[in-house]
């Protein structure tokens, strides 16, 4: 499988690249681990050994000078096992020397692997240091969390493994680079790949973590245990989708079963060899940066914004804004952002019709009827609903556990009492909200399709149970801020029609505005009483 000599002309790089691959394996088990090849390592490094001899293999270099890294990686190899070949190496030091090969055009971290390709291979250049080129890299740059595509996070792996020689050294950071908020945004990606069930990303970051020493992460102990559930019976882990074209397969099963396993597995057996290797460091766990999301100012602007262009709109379509409001009024410890608001619908509603009130549902009819209670605001059509429909919960024996939620909504407007509610409700009934660890994981396609509601729920959730200060929610917290606009509504339309923008934009203000609100609410800013939760 990983002879390029006996691959269909499809499979020739697939081939080539999962040579490197295994090659470099062997020669990390040899260099992390004291001990003697044991035979399948010893079976491996004789098999690449043999490919590598050929002059069909070796000669390839000097006429595709841009894949030298193909090739350079497994002289590395072997030169790690003590198996030197001089011609080899001889023709990778012409091409490193012969003015491409070496400085064509790189990004930073395959800048990186090639300079740390190059130390294996001792082959002297006069090319930038590693110092040079890590302040230029992904990681060193405080990436958002929510924004990286799985190449992004390939990229902060991989410039780990080359900076930290694979657990070997420690880096010169850059002067303004901390390793506490490297390994907080290792563990967030873990946190979204283990979401996602990417055992090969996952493998990857959990190898990061070893590379900097951590061995007490909670994360990484997950990791651990995916990946051993993950491990089929010969050893073998599974891939995530697109690992191969379909094209590459044809049919062939057992060479797609080999090819949608074999990185992930090597990957699974570095963390293994990396996690007992005694010649990795092992350091005490930097703490993470204190910050703290900040989002008063910007919130307060939103909540103006939009109670304002929300008196222009119908009361019964724009109740869900009002809600939001009322709520972010209160989270900010300014009630009366929201009383001119409340005050106008609750007149244009004093006679709504019921449908109106049941076509929104109680997360927003109850946060609605709060708002209007702690202003002392009555509205005469909601009032009748309300006391309607505690009526008909009182009638009923048990409510299903989706409904607990509203439930409790009635107990906080006085309308249930606490005892009758927890004799209808079933003990450990969750409110609606997803989980956050679950639905974090849809924040990167969430961005990437600018779905600013999706972003602002998952923020809301995520504040609401305790993970406003995470870094997933921070960074979804900062996209978010970022989208707001000089008048204090959120989101870019990007459309010229007067009237879709103001209502495309109502609609992402009001989303942002209840996650903004909870998660200046979970980091206790302006709070003297609890909140209720729209």
């Amino acid at each position: 499988m990983i002879d390029p000599a006996e691959a269909a002309t499809d499979r020739v790089l697939f081939a080539r690249k999962a040579l490197i691959e295994t090659a470099f394996l062997v020669g990390l088990r040899a260099r992390l681990d004291p001990e003697p090849l044991d035979d399948d390592y010893a079976a491996l490094l004789d098999q690449v050994e043999g490919i590598a001899a050929r002059p069909s293999y070796q000669e390839l270099i000097a006429r595709d000078e841009a894949a030298l890294l193909l090739y350079a990686g497994t002289y590395a190899a072997l030169r790690l096992c003590g198996r030197e070949a001089p011609e080899f190496r001889r023709v990778i030091t012409q091409a490193a020397a012969g003015g491409y090969a070496a400085v064509f055009e790189r990004i930073p971290y395959r800048q990186l692997d090639l300079l740390h390709t190059l130390e294996l291979c001792g082959v002297q250049h006069t090319l930038p240091t590693m110092d040079d080129v890590l302040p230029f890299t992904l990681l060193c740059n405080s990436p958002n969390v929510v924004k990286l595509a799985d190449r992004d996070i390939y990229a902060i792996t991989h410039t780990i493994f080359y900076a930290t020689d694979f657990g070997l050294r420690e880096p010169r950071w850059p002067r303004d680079f901390d390793p506490g908020a490297a390994v907080e945004l290792l563990e967030a990606l873990l946190d979204l790949t283990l979401g996602q069930e990417n055992a090969d990303l996952v493998g990857e970051l959990l190898c990061c973590l070893l590379c900097l020493g951590v061995r007490d992460s909670e994360e990484a102990c997950r990791a651990w245990e995916f990946l051993a559930a993950a491990q089929e019976a010969d050893g073998r882990v599974n891939g995530p989708p697109g690992v191969v074209h379909p094209g590459l397969a044809d049919g062939d099963d057992a060479y797609r079963h080999w090819a949608t396993g074999y990185h992930t597995t090597i990957v699974a057996a570095l963390a293994a060899l990396l996690d007992r290797s005694p010649r990795v460091v092992r350091r005490d766990r930097q703490s993470a940066p204190q910050v703290r999301s900040t989002v008063e100012q910007p919130l307060r602007r939103a909540v103006v914004w939009l109670a304002d262009t929300s008196r222009r709109h119908d009361p019964a379509t724009c109740l869900p804004a009002a809600a939001a409001v009322a709520y972010a009024a209160e989270a900010l410890g300014e009630p009366e952002l929201a009383r001119p608001l409340l005050l106008d619908f609750s007149e244009r509603l004093a006679d709504a019709d019921v449908g109106v009130w049941q076509g929104h549902g109680m997360e927003v009819v109850g946060e609605f009827a709060f708002g209007l209670r702690a202003h002392g605001i009555t509205c005469s059509s909601l009032d009748m609903f309300l006391k309607s429909t505690a009526a008909a919960v009182e009638l009923l024996d048990r409510v299903p556990p989706q409904a607990a939620y509203n439930v409790q909504r009635l107990v906080g407007l006085g309308l249930i009492s606490p005892r009758r509610a927890a004799a209808l409700i079933d003990d450990g009934a969750d409110a609606p909200h997803s989980a956050p660890g679950t639905a974090a994981t849809d924040l990167p396609d969430a961005w990437k399709n600018y779905h600013l509601g999706h972003i602002a729920g998952i923020v809301r959730d995520s504040a609401r149970t305790g993970r406003a200060q995470h870094r997933i929610t921070r960074d979804a917290v900062a996209f978010l801020l970022a989208q707001q606009s000089s008048c204090g509504a959120f989101g870019r339309p990007a459309c010229d029609d007067p009237t879709i923008r103001e209502r495309t934009m109502m609609s992402w203000t009001q989303s942002v505005v209840t996650a903004l609100a909870a998660v200046h609410a979970a980091c206790g800013t302006a709070l003297t009483a609890p909140l209720s939760q729209p």
